[in-house]
């Protein structure tokens, strides 16, 4: 089975191809894989799409189509392929065709899976995949038993930054614009089926596998017919000559009559076929005429959405710039904070220190009355001291007196 899936992001691809490879034991081949393995082994179609990627470029179709060969050499994909993410336009497609022409091995179907798109935004801006197995989950159809947790492994499920409505928008445009294309492509060379990607994933993959089962296999053997002669009768030889030889003439003025009238016909067959081979050719004008007029609705439709990636660019740069200016509010509000709590705090250390100063000026205040306390204790003392003296000097003098006057 050699298939290629096609969908618009979110259409479920990924999960169906997964299942694929389970039922039919058949590798996925997904470009995106191919690109990453090619340049972690450093072989050199990886090395050449790393030189590309670090300059910024796109990697080329024939780097891409070199390592899809390579793939498909390789034992697992001799019984089959899911090509999963290429072709995206209709130069890959057909370039593809050619590469897969050159190994035998063409496309049988080009698998479409539709679903619409205010159901993608649903699914894509609900999407949540665990960081530990990639399991994938939706909040608003597949949540997980436990939020935030995976059912398989318990991992932290993670929400991808470009998984909002703005970029979601914009790849589902390029999508439109470059991808859809793809289904008239393969609708043309008569391998397209369609199955619609809503519902369960198990009714949804079993839909799957009746359109594959209906699939012609990819090896039709022709089987020609051969012409057997029948035996030859012996003529018998009659007596009756003359009346032979005048059936056999009669026979052959009815077999001419029959291969005139045959011979009509096929003219006339020829007649119907050059008309009908005049309007293939004019549907064929009008189907030139109608892929020009695409091809012009695509290249304005491109030019639409560079402008729109244009725009949103400048938006982002914007966006950015406010994000920065913020920042920077931020800081400055974050500073002027920090230098009030400085403030506050001086203010209260001075209002400590005045509290000290003061507990210190009513500490000198009180010494200082106690000084004077002791001071006048001392002059008191002194002045009693001093009466002391005096009725000393007044009682000796008394005394000498007395002396003075016995003698």
């Amino acid at each position: 089975m050699r298939i290629v899936l096609i969908g618009a992001p979110g259409g479920g691809k990924g999960t169906q191809a997964k299942l694929l490879v389970d039922k039919y034991n058949i590798p996925q081949i997904s470009t995106g894989d191919l690109l990453r393995a090619a340049v972690k082994a450093g072989s050199p179609l990886g090395r050449k799409a790393k030189q590309a990627m670090d300059n910024g470029l796109l990697v080329s179709d024939d780097i891409v189509l070199g390592m899809i060969k390579e793939r498909l050499a390789e034992n697992d994909a001799q019984n089959g392929f899911i090509l999963d993410g290429f072709p995206r336009n209709i130069p890959q497609a057909e370039a593809l065709d050619n590469l897969l022409d050159e190994v035998d091995k063409p496309l049988q179907a080009a698998l479409l899976i539709d679903v619409e798109f205010s159901i993608l935004m649903q699914r894509l801006t609900g999407r949540r995949t665990c960081g530990s197995c990639g399991q994938m989950f939706n909040i608003h159809t597949s949540p997980p038993r436990i939020e935030g947790r995976c059912d398989k492994c318990g991992g932290g499920l993670e929400h991808r930054a470009d998984d909002n409505e703005e970029t979601i928008g914009n790849r589902l445009g390029v999508y439109e614009a470059e991808t859809a294309p793809l289904v008239d492509y393969f609708r043309k060379q008569g391998k397209l089926r369609t199955v619609r990607g809503v519902g369960e994933v198990d009714s949804i993959f079993a839909a799957i596998q009746r359109v594959l089962e209906s699939l012609p296999s990819s090896s039709t053997v022709k089987i020609e017919a051969v012409a057997v002669k029948k035996p030859t009768k012996k003529k018998v030889v009659s007596k009756k000559k003359s009346s032979a030889k005048k059936k056999t003439a009669k026979k052959k003025v009815a077999k001419k009559k029959v291969s005139k009238k045959k011979a009509k016909k096929k003219v006339a067959k020829k007649k119907v076929s050059k008309k009908t081979a005049k309007k293939k050719v004019a549907k064929k004008k009008v189907s030139k005429k109608k892929a020009k007029k695409k091809v012009a609705k695509k290249k304005v439709s491109k030019k639409k959405a560079k402008k729109k990636v244009a725009k949103k660019k400048v938006s982002k740069k914007k966006a950015k710039k406010k994000v920065a200016k913020k920042k920077v509010s931020k800081k400055k509000a974050k500073k002027k904070v920090a230098k009030k709590k400085v403030s506050k705090k001086k203010a209260k250390k001075k209002v400590a220190k005045k509290k000290v100063s003061k507990k210190k000026a009513k500490k000198k205040v009180a010494k200082k009355k106690v000084s004077k306390k002791k001071a006048k204790k001392k002059v008191a003392k002194k002045k009693v001291s001093k009466k002391k003296a005096k009725k000393k000097l007044v009682k000796k003098k008394a005394k000498k007196k007395a002396a003075r006057n016995r003698r």
